[in-house]
């Protein structure tokens, strides 16, 4: 008998629903239920082949306990190592390598130096820094955000150059991400699982938390099925080469292009009071299916972790071009030294038939 677990926090719509659903698919080869945690020992396994995380981006003490139960073979989803690594400047670069449009965006230092550190410090930092040219490749307005975190928290519209200094002095230590504005028609939120699930959700994010599911595209007819095939292909590129098993990705869609705005939400909103009771029934059932996948597929004694691509092409030493290809596999010609080829003998010249006399 396998048995998953899901460690989550406050919400109770979709822990409670999984569960159930989980037991209602199998029941039998697979179990579900909440994870209950009595003792964290090093190195000691959990009673877990898979577990669902829904909380340790906010409980550092969790998110330790989840390293030491995925380095005994438990399947975390999330992976909490890369989780860990994980932030939005490197995924939009990541994006740019897998040629999925993203806004232009710019890194910016702290406005606050971190904690016991000095102006020594940043000596390798250059100030004033290129503003001028990073500013023209952003163009205004802009949003600012943190380059790590989410839920909206921190995020700043920048009208010119004096709103963003004005705004800059309220972010105290956190980095800050200035990225251009898309000017959207239609705006979308995908939910990816296990790699390969994808449900895609009209989204307005003007509008209030819990009306920001109910409405409709714009675009209609074959455009729409032309857009829809290509924010799918854009949304399973990005969750293979980061690795997620369980995330979201959001697009904000400016004359017929779909540029991803957002796509590291790793514990994204699965609530039913907020994505609608169809969206719900979808991430419910399909998680569901995923979990006992995982669980079935769970190999003792080995790591049942979900790595991307991009970890494992950097690990296999492959060039970066494979990224977009989907290709982290080596080429023959890369795992395989040239063979000679055979040496092929002469041939010999053909024999005169002697003319009969």
């Amino acid at each position: 008998m396998k048995k998953v677990g899901i460690l989550h926090g406050m919400e109770n719509t979709f822990p409670q629903a999984f569960v159930e659903r989980v037991n209602q698919l199998d029941g039998k080869d697979v179990i579900a239920e909440p994870v209950l945690i009595d003792r964290v020992m090093q190195g000691e396994a959990t009673d877990y082949a898979v577990i669902i995380d829904r909380i340790s981006q906010d409980v550092p003490f969790y998110r330790a306990y989840l390293k030491n139960a995925a380095l005994c073979g438990t399947a975390v989803i999330n992976n909490p190592f890369w989780w860990s690594a994980d932030e939005k400047f490197f995924n939009n670069a990541l994006a740019v390598k897998l040629g999925v449009p993203v806004p232009n965006t710019i890194l910016m230092p702290s406005k606050e130096r971190p904690t016991d550190t000095s102006e020594s410090s940043f000596r390798n930092l250059k100030m004033p820094m290129a503003w001028g040219e990073m500013f023209d490749y952003v163009g205004f307005p802009a949003y600012m955000k943190p380059h790590a975190g989410g839920g909206w928290k921190s995020v700043y519209k920048i009208d010119d150059m004096n709103d963003l200094w004005t705004k800059h002095a309220e972010t105290d230590q956190l980095v800050m991400l200035l990225q251009s504005e898309v000017t959207f028609e239609d705006y979308y939120r995908c939910y990816c699982l296990g790699g390969k699930y994808v449900h895609i959700m009209p989204y307005e994010p003007r509008n209030p938390h819990h009306l920001r599911y109910a409405t409709q595209p714009k675009t209609t007819g074959e455009a729409h099925k032309k857009l829809i095939a290509t924010i799918t292909d854009y949304v399973l590129r990005l969750n293979k080469a980061l690795g997620y098993d369980f995330n979201t990705v959001e697009f904000a869609v400016h004359n017929g292009i779909p540029y991803a705005i957002d796509f590291c939400n790793p514990a994204p909103d699965a609530d039913i009071h907020s994505v609608g009771q169809e969206n719900f029934d979808w991430i419910v059932e399909n998680a569901a299916k995923m979990a006992i996948e995982k669980a079935k597929s769970h190999k003792d004694g080995k790591t049942n972790l979900t790595w991307g691509s991009f970890v494992r092409t950097s690990a296999m030493n492959l060039p970066i071009a494979n990224l977009a290809k989907g290709d982290v596999e080596p080429s023959e010609a890369e795992e395989k030294p040239k063979k000679a080829a055979p040496k092929v003998k002469a041939e010999e010249p053909a024999k005169k038939t002697p003319k009969k006399k």
